[in-house]
Order: C-alpha cells, then structure tokens, then sequence
C-alpha cells in the first residue's frame, strides 16, 4: 500500500481512517475497506518528582532534577471517520470544553448528533483502535442549510450576540447567516483533550480540506465559501494561592499581576487568526472555573475566553498548509 505523504515530504506517515467517500483524491492510499494514516511523535513524559524537603521548601527544581524527572515517549495516534455508534459521548465532553462555562446554553447533544450524521467530513484522532474514545476530533457543519436545526440555532444566535461589540465582524455574520444568504459558510468545530501535541491537527485540516473538495462534487451543501471557527484563548491572571503564600524564599516572575496578552490553547488558531478576515475574543456569559484550578504556570493562573475567527475559503488551503510547515513531525 502507497503511504500518503506529508506535504513537506519530510517523513511518509501512514494513518488508519476508514472512508465512506466513493472515491478518493489521488493522494491517498487506496484499499477496499480503508484508508491508513499513522502519525507517531515523541512526547515528554514528565515522572513523579522526588523532591528533598529543602528543595520543596525554597521552590528550587535545578536542570539535573528536571531532566532525571522526564523521559521521551512515543505515542501513536490514528486518525478515523466519525463513528456515531462509538464516538457520541467522546465528542460531546470535547464539545463542552470547547465551549467552557457557557456549554449549559445549548443542546450538545443534538449538536453532536448532528456532527455525526455527516460521517463523510471530519476525523477523530484516537491511540487505541477505532472502538476506543477519540481524544481530538476535527469536523464543520453548514450553518446556512442547518440554520433550522435547533442546536446550530443555538449557536448562531449566541456567535451573533457575542460580535454585537463588533460592529463590523456582527455585520459581516449577520449577511453570512441570515436566510437565503449566497454565501455558504461552514462551521468548524475542533478540540483536542489539553495534553494532545499541536501536531496532530494539521492533518485533520489537512484531510478535512481534501473531503470537502471530493464532496462538494457531488453535493452543493459541502460548498463553502466561509468558514466560522469557535474556539478558546486565555490570559494569564495572579493566582490567590501565590498571593497568600508569605513564604520568603518562594521565587516570583517579575512582571504584572494580570496580562492583557492572549495565549492559544490550540496553536495553529494564531496562524488562522493571521489570515482571518475578522477575529475577536469574547468572555463567556457564565462565570468560568477559578484560575486557581488551571494553574498552567508556576505562579499564574489562567482565565480563559471564547474565541471567534472567520476565514474565507480563499485562504483555507494556505493556512492549512502554514500549519503542516510550522508543525510538522520531525523525522525519527
């Protein structure tokens, strides 16, 4: 069997995903049942530290610990077709961290429904076979012919009340989305469980591009012109913890309290924000979890945002290609 190739054709992968596309683009590999794609990274593994009482007393953890408490791993991920018989409950959970405190606000489980009813578009990302949870998953829903549907109803309405404080990217969505609109924009949903390397999405996107060209051959509701993508960033807020915490030798970063810069919890969303047309953040409506419990830094907590990008299909095969360049599997 041919092993389709990374783009930079810097290593040849091949990874499980099961069609049910009637044919193929030439790029990839062919057999009677499935198409195999297999991404393998390393990944740092970080062991339970063994810290003398001085060490944890002064927060002191020198470059020999450091690397005494980390091992190299290799982790294989498969990329699949979405399975509503196996994946329903998966890409729910992953739905609801996409959409953070404000995920009591929609029908998720009508949302995911319909996701899985176009098993033709989108891929899961999974280490233990095709019946096992997927840890990422990659799709789009065509806002414009669901628009009716209650959970897409749901969203656009919220998508619509969050740019009402920007006047030029709501204006822009209110054309998009309204009936009878001859723009046709898709609704990219992606998320990944937070430990899962930023390499495994180009290949989603990757893929994902390629279906939507052999669909929308055959079905003018897989035609985009647009594409809306929702997702999630945070900034960096002092934790209570550290600011009770009196010890005199506990080490402190020398910068302020409350950052105004914005971090990505997907990194390939800043080379889509780059080429969108409108972006903004957003806070969410319900109150989020306390930083204090998403401790991502020694002494700061996080806050996180919703996120918003809007991108023309123009430049949707660039920017995928921008992120195969940026993120690719160094070879083993």
């Amino acid at each position: 069997m041919r092993a389709y190739k990374n783009p930079l054709e810097k290593k040849a992968v091949t990874y499980p995903k099961s069609s049910v596309l009637s044919s193929l683009p030439n790029s990839w590999s062919r057999s009677d049942s499935f198409v195999e794609w297999h991404l393998s990274i390393n990944m740092l593994k970080r062991k339970e530290p063994s810290k003398t009482k001085a060490d944890a007393e002064n927060g002191a953890d020198s470059e020999d610990s450091k690397s005494d408490n980390e091992e190299i791993v290799n982790v294989d991920f498969d990329y699949f077709d979405l399975r509503p018989d196996i994946d329903f409950h998966a890409i729910r959970n992953l739905l609801r961290q996409t959409f953070d405190s404000d995920n009591t606000i929609f029908d998720l489980s009508g949302l995911t429904e319909l996701i899985l009813s176009q098993s033709a578009l989108g891929s899961t990302v999974k280490t233990d076979g095709v019946e096992s949870d997927p840890f990422a998953f990659l799709t789009v829903v065509n806002a414009n012919v669901h628009r009716e549907n209650p959970a897409i109803r749901q969203i656009t309405n919220y998508i619509l009340s969050k740019t009402k404080s920007n006047e030029a990217f709501n204006k822009r969505l209110n054309e998009l989305l309204a009936d009878g609109a001859k723009s046709k924009t898709g609704i990219i949903f992606s998320e990944r469980l937070v430990n899962m390397p930023t390499e495994v999405a180009p290949p989603m996107y990757r893929m994902l591009y390629d279906e939507i060209q052999q669909a929308s051959n055959n079905a003018e509701q897989y035609r985009f012109d647009y594409y809306i993508i929702i997702s999630k960033s945070f900034t960096e807020i002092a934790s209570r913890i550290d600011e009770e915490d009196e010890r005199p030798k506990k080490k402190k970063k020398n910068r302020e309290a409350n950052s105004s810069e914005t971090f990505y919890f997907h990194a390939e969303d800043e080379i889509i924000q780059r080429k969108s047309e409108h972006h903004m953040t957003y806070k969410f409506s319900h109150e989020a979890q306390v930083a204090d419990s998403r401790r991502t830094f020694q002494d700061y907590g996080i806050s996180p945002q919703g996120q918003l990008l809007l991108i023309s299909s123009n430049n949707f095969k660039d920017i995928i290609d921008e992120m195969l360049t940026l993120f690719a599997v160094p070879p083993q």
